[in-house]
């Protein structure tokens, strides 16, 4: 296995560290205090982390499901290793499942804009590991 690659996807593996380190730290420095001090600044950041989700879930909820204005423009914001909650903040919209996910990915989600174009992207535990573009065929007005 990888060791950079353990280290970016246990990321909360080291959040949880860190917290632990604050906690043993706060103790060793300033005996129960601190630790009331780092348990505090905890419960702070996970109540953080926790508005943040919900600011961006409440957004999602006012548009449409699986609707996006520009599929297209939607496309050209997504990245590969994006978290779910970075793509339902780019697309403002809560995504469709697919029921059959794409080859190579845990589960696929589709966003249409009024055109017709759809955007996939395709998640592996949580994080982007591919999006499309999938264009609707445009009738030739030159006949």
């Amino acid at each position: 296995m990888n060791p950079k690659r353990f280290l970016l996807n246990g990321s909360a593996l080291i959040g949880w560290g860190l917290a632990v380190a604050a906690v043993a730290m706060g103790h060793i420095l300033y005996g129960w205090p601190g630790v009331f001090l780092a348990f505090t600044m905890i419960v702070f950041w996970l109540l953080l982390q926790f508005s943040r989700a919900l600011r961006v879930m409440r957004a999602a909820a006012t548009n449409p499901v699986a609707s996006v204005d520009s599929a297209l423009m939607a496309h050209t914001r997504i990245q590969r290793g994006m978290k779910m909650l970075a793509v339902l903040r780019e697309t403002k919209s809560l995504g469709q499942r697919l029921p059959h996910a794409s080859p190579g990915a845990q589960e696929s989600w589709e966003w249409r804009d009024r055109g017709g174009d759809a955007l996939v992207v395709d998640f592996v535990r949580g994080r982007c590991v591919g999006a499309a573009l999938v264009r609707v065929p445009q009738a030739d007005d030159a006949g």
